[in-house]
C-alpha cells in the first residue's frame, strides 16, 4: 500500500525501474513474492491439504509435513520479504548519498536471497512429498 504514495513511489522511481537498480527489489521483486508465493502458493497447499483428502478418499500421510511445508514457506517468503527490501531500502539510501559504496553490499545480498530461497525450497518440497505419499497410499 506505501509504495503508491506519491512521495513513495517518486522515491522508487528515482532509484531505479522496475527492471533495474534498488528500486526492483522493493517494486516489483518483494511485492510479487509476497502475493504470489505468499499468497497465491500458500493458498493452493492449503486448498490441496484440505481438498485431497476429500477428492481421494485417503488421508493425509503426514500432518507433520503439512506443518513443515507451512512454516517453511513461511519463513521463506518473509525472509525472502525483508531480505528484498532491507536491501532495496540500503541501496536506494546509498544511491543517493555515497554512490560508489553500493558494490560493498552485494557480498551480502546474494547469500541472504539464497538462504530465503532454500528455506522456500524446503517447504516445496515437503509439500509435494506429503501430496505425492498420500496420492501413494493404497
Amino acid at each position: 500500500m506505501l509504495q503508491v504514495l506519491p512521495p513513495i513511489r517518486a522515491w522508487l522511481d528515482s532509484i531505479g525501474g522496475a527492471f533495474s537498480g534498488p528500486g526492483h527489489m522493493i517494486d516489483p521483486l518483494a511485492h510479487a513474492h509476497m502475493n504470489l508465493v505468499g499468497g497465491v502458493v500458500m493458498l493452493v497447499m492449503g486448498v490441496t491439504y484440505y481438498l485431497l483428502p476429500i477428492l481421494s478418499g485417503k488421508p493425509i500421510y503426514s500432518r507433520r509435513l503439512v506443518d513443515h511445508s507451512f512454516w517453511w514457506m513461511t519463513v521463506g517468503v518473509y525472509g525472502f520479504y525483508t531480505v528484498q527490501m532491507a536491501f532495496g531500502l540500503w541501496e536506494g539510501y546509498l544511491l543517493s548519498r555515497e554512490p560508489l559504496a553500493i558494490h560493498l553490499i552485494h557480498s551480502w545480498y546474494g547469500g541472504l536471497v539464497a538462504v530465503a530461497g532454500t528455506i522456500m525450497a524446503v517447504g516445496s518440497i515437503a509439500y509435494f512429498t506429503n501430496v505425492a505419499l498420500t496420492m501413494r497410499r493404497a
